[in-house]
């Protein structure tokens, strides 16, 4: 299920065949999603950029830090190196360690490298604490090798599932959510495809083009979990991925753009808020090797904006992808999440944005 389902678009570009980051040729995700009794409501997703060694295809990268309460391990050597050299794991937050450390292991496992070789995985996470038992380390290693085992290209499960599996995104059930866009020819015809995992949001901030969905659907009309007038914050993880030969200045450009599509659903990045994004370029290929030199192509600066647009889009409808797919979640304590109502999201949005002849 995703927006589109519902008869609801989001902006005016062109989405790719499967409307998911997997539209960028080379990009696949995996889930392992963990349900277990009362309190266990976790799991990892991992998303591999190009091949299934990126180490030894690596890509150029930048990221963006919206606000920092949070985590992505491995940014400094991409701030440093501006390229991606490890998949891209999202988990919950007392996870990251295990999770980091079971891709380095997988890793050795596909086979020998260098001696002097050495691994810095990109594993971001946000807390799944309200429906999950966080503190009870439930993701294992093995967890992580099922979703790289799972990893495929094509659609992407949403919702309550992998990393997403106990997120809470504006007091609604989050999770996992992608979508992308594909440029006119004109300007250069490549795609841009975001995933998140959105775990952030003030309720009565909910805005969905514009309509604010939030104050449409009060705390009074669908509780949000715990007390109405807790702090909230939250955080999101966006991974944004193109086909276009972008170098890593512009690879950090356009992850910063990404935090538009963040704030055009009312994310604001809070102070208690982990908001950080990575974007990364597969245009420029054969980036390892130990060449003395490397041929390189670079988009011109002045036609980057149509990639910019794209971003924008497919992060707001990726996170309300990660809303429209997920469904009412009881965990720990029995707190419920509860989804995205399809039938009033349609009304609300019917009524406030009519289609042309109704």
């Amino acid at each position: 299920m995703q927006v589109r389902d519902l008869g609801i678009t989001i902006g005016t570009g062109r989405p790719g065949p499967g409307n998911a980051i997997t539209d960028v040729a080379g990009v696949s995700v995996g889930h392992a999603t963990l349900v277990r009794g009362e309190d266990v409501r976790t799991g990892v997703t991992v998303l591999f950029p190009s091949v299934e060694d990126p180490d030894a295809e690596p890509v150029f990268a930048g990221c963006h830090r919206l606000n920092g309460n949070g985590e992505l391990t491995g940014l400094e050597w991409i701030r440093e190196s501006g390229l991606l050299t490890s998949p891209v794991a999202l988990t919950n937050t007392h996870s990251v360690g295990v999770v980091r450390d079971a891709l380095i292991a997988a890793r050795l496992a596909r086979g020998p490298r260098s001696q002097d070789a050495w691994s810095l995985p990109v594993v971001g996470e946000t807390w799944d604490g309200f429906l999950n038992d966080i503190d009870g380390m439930h993701v294992r290693p093995e967890h992580v090798v099922e979703a790289i085992e799972a990893a495929r290209s094509g659609p992407i499960e949403q919702g309550s599932v992998g990393g997403g599996t106990g997120m809470i995104c504006h007091g609604f059930k989050g999770g996992i959510g992608t979508a992308s866009r594909v440029l006119d020819e004109a300007d250069g015809g490549w795609t841009v495809g975001v995933l998140v995992q959105a775990n952030h949001g003030r309720r009565e901030r909910l805005r969905i083009e514009g309509v604010p969905v939030g104050e449409e659907l009060p705390a009074a009309v669908i509780p949000v979990p715990g007390e109405p007038w807790l702090p909230r914050g939250g955080s999101i993880i966006v991974v944004a991925a193109t086909d276009a030969p972008l170098l890593p200045h512009q690879c950090d450009r356009l992850a910063q753009r990404a935090g538009l599509g963040v704030a055009r659903t009312g994310g604001a990045g809070e102070n208690s808020s982990g908001d950080l994004l990575l974007a990364f370029a597969t245009g420029n290929r054969g980036l390892a090797g130990g060449r003395l030199t490397l041929p390189l192509e670079m988009l011109a600066g002045e036609r980057i904006d149509p990639l910019f647009y794209a971003v924008i889009e497919a992060t707001e409808e990726a996170i309300v992808n990660a809303m429209v797919a997920a469904q009412t979640m009881t965990g720990r304590g029995g707190a419920t999440a509860h989804r995205l109502d399809h039938d009033r999201l349609r009304e609300i949005m019917g009524r406030y944005r009519p289609r042309p002849g109704r």
